[in-house]
């Protein structure tokens, strides 16, 4: 049975309820949630030993705190999970503006409606959801817009003074008085802006256009911001910086089974009831996509490579399975290699390019990133192709029957719209090649094995040991020398 809640400030009182700061809130409820073992921000992949401890460190020390990092590296979405670590509801003088305790009133409201009412004042009950609030740093953010403005129609029809503090209309960082309020991209906000936040985490209050008042602000301050403009003294200043109390550094996922956990948590996988079935080599490709990227000359590093750009892949490649299905009518839910260059729109638009890289093409950059990430897995799979002379040997073991096959005129097509029994014919023509899939990459069905016997032929012309060529959504697998031969012998005509 739910227990009921005190509606009146006398009924408060018998609860022998005490005042406590919102920094104090959240350290009583971490240093809760560490003892019972909890979770203390789920959701969070990979930050396990690096970025939470020191956020638990801030959080102890009662610090206002920044998440300096490139984008995609889940600063946000840290800041939105500190609301865990308030109670859950938080008891209000019922009307206030700044969400002020009932015991610990700081503005002209609370205190007039408590000497009015005494212990018959009214006290409402906020979700700690609602004590969170956020705002994105532009340049035409303005005073009024953080802190507030007087409000002259408020004071004529009030017949009230400016000097007045019931005047004021309040900003976004009063309202948000007993709760946490995120800036993202700190530098982005204009000097003179920056300038109105020292008195708030310097002396937790605010001042409006010069008037002599002062109301005593209760509220934890987290900001975000890349490492490359925080650094720049032209954009951030000085006095401000010292006065976060604590920096964090937060990062790309390190390894690539961490990243597969933030992909498969947050992409959209399910369409229609039904959950497209991805091979985990499969998966390991399309998050090698963004180490790929990362470690790309043409992609600028210093813009970074959000950990949105597999979520994106993976989601556009489900989609183009989606897409097969209704044209040809079939159910299968398991993609094909083609199917990554559907995905290629979810990289163009999520890397910032150097000039080199400009003058190369977004979609040449992608396809390349998409190759080398191909690549890097079937090298973690597959053992390393036995080479006589530099020259590729087609008496390899594993891989020689299936580069000889394409020797001379003979080519594989495989297409992203094709049925699945053309795609899978074509596939098997190659010898050994089913065999080499199932063995490495312990396929069990003849859609996953299909997706192999592909995985191994972009795997061997990522290597230059066979050649590609793509015509619109059809893609010719052939012999690297013949096609060579073809192009030189095309330019000279």
């Amino acid at each position: 049975m739910t227990k009921q809640r005190p509606t009146t400030l006398g009924a408060f009182k018998k609860t022998k309820a005490v005042y406590e700061s919102v920094k104090d809130e959240m350290r009583r409820n971490l240093i809760a949630r560490i003892q019972s073992g909890e979770a203390l921000f789920p959701g969070i992949v990979g930050y396990d030993k690096t970025v939470i401890p020191s956020l638990v460190n801030a959080v102890l020390s009662r610090h206002h705190f920044i998440l300096l990092g490139l984008r995609g590296q889940a600063k946000t979405r840290l800041a939105r999970t500190l609301t865990l670590l308030l109670d859950e509801y938080t008891p209000v003088i019922a009307g206030s503006p700044l969400n002020c305790h009932p015991l610990n009133p700081s503005c002209a409201y609370s205190r007039r409606v408590l000497a009015e009412q005494g212990d018959d004042t009214p006290i409402e009950w906020i979700h700690r959801d609602l004590r969170y609030q956020e705002k994105l740093a532009t340049p035409d953010v303005t005073i009024a817009d953080l802190i507030g403005d007087l409000d002259p129609i408020k004071a004529a029809r009030e017949m009230r003074d400016f000097s007045d503090e019931e005047t004021i209309h309040y900003g976004i960082v009063p309202r948000t008085n007993r709760g946490v309020f995120t800036i993202n991209e700190l530098p982005d906000l204009q000097p003179r802006i920056q300038v109105g936040l020292l008195n708030i985490l310097e002396e937790s209050d605010l001042q409006i256009r010069g008037y002599p008042v002062r109301i005593p602000l209760d509220v934890a301050l987290v900001f975000t911001a890349n490492p490359e403009d925080y650094t720049n003294r032209g954009n951030i200043i000085t006095p401000l910086k010292d006065r976060i109390d604590s920096q964090i550094i937060t990062h790309y996922p390190n390894t690539v089974a961490e990243s597969m956990k933030i992909t498969e948590q947050e992409a959209w996988a399910s369409r229609n009831g039904s959950k497209t079935d991805i091979p985990e080599f499969y998966r390991e490709i399309i998050e090698e996509v963004a180490f790929a990227a990362r470690e790309s000359e043409y992609i600028d590093q210093s813009s970074g490579v959000s950990a949105r750009v597999p979520i994106s892949v993976v989601e556009n490649v489900i989609s183009n399975v989606e897409r097969r299905n209704l044209l040809t009518g079939e159910s299968i839910t398991i993609p094909r290699m083609a199917d990554l260059n559907a995905a290629i729109p979810s990289i163009t638009g999520k890397v910032e390019l150097v000039y080199e890289g400009e003058r190369e093409g977004p979609r040449m950059i992608a396809v390349n990133v998409l190759g080398r990430a191909v690549a890097n897995v079937f090298e973690r799979h597959f053992p390393p192709i036995e080479k006589d002379n530099g020259l590729p040997a087609k008496a390899d073991p594993i891989f020689g029957k299936v580069i000889s096959h394409f020797s001379g005129d003979t080519a594989v097509d495989v297409s992203d719209d094709s049925i699945f029994d053309d795609y899978q014919s074509a596939l098997e023509s190659v010898p050994t090649l089913k065999r080499i899939a199932q063995q490495f990459l312990k396929t069990d069905t003849p859609e996953t094995t299909a997706l192999g016997m592909e995985f191994v032929l972009e795997g061997l012309h990522q290597q230059n040991l066979i050649a590609k060529t793509a015509v619109d959504s059809m893609y010719k697998y052939t012999d690297m020398l013949a096609t060579m031969l073809h192009n030189v012998s095309g330019r000279e005509d």
